[in-house]
């Protein structure tokens, strides 16, 4: 598979049982409802991302939003690349595609949150904000025992800011 082949676009609706499919097949993310992948291809189409081959296949998703408290930040809810196309850098290219998107809208931050481990995401996000030249920190944000009754791990906030303008066209 080739990446230059592979286009980015704010999802549609009908992104959203392809969207669920695709995180169900990406462990160790956490699959959501139908209807939640409705809304995050819908109503936050606009801090979305959806990554798609020639054919029409959906190989990407980055879901996030703005949180109302902190509208200069796009909050990184998941990032989903289809076994197809990994090893191409298609989440670190859709992550920039995205905040190139935003910072024109004020968005100068960004914040996930990553479980400890899971080191292919925290890779990710070092790396893209490398590229973007930000600072950033890390801090636990929900405790396994106290937000997750012990049944899910620790979620770890990453945050990093403010980053440099213009936006790289891509991680190298």
């Amino acid at each position: 598979m080739d990446i230059d082949s592979i286009t980015f676009r704010p999802p549609t609706d009908q992104d959203g049982h392809a969207l669920h499919l695709l995180v169900s097949r990406c462990p160790p993310l956490d699959t959501n409802s139908v209807y939640c992948n409705l809304l995050q291809c819908s109503d936050f189409a606009d801090t979305a991302i959806a990554a798609v081959a020639d054919d029409g296949r959906l190989l990407g998703f980055i879901s996030g939003y703005r949180p109302p408290r902190r509208p200069d930040t796009i909050f990184v809810w998941q990032v989903a690349v289809d076994e197809a196309a990994r090893g191409l850098g298609l989440g670190s290219r859709m992550l920039l595609a995205l905040v190139r998107r935003l910072a024109p809208k004020g968005v100068r931050f960004i914040e996930t949150t990553i479980s400890p481990g899971n080191d292919a995401s925290e890779a990710l996000f070092r790396k893209v904000f490398g590229v973007l030249e930000a600072p950033w920190d890390r801090t636990l944000l929900f405790s396994r025992e106290t937000h997750f009754d012990g049944q899910h791990d620790d979620e770890l906030l990453y945050r990093a800011g403010p980053f440099t303008l213009p936006v790289p066209e891509q991680a190298s």
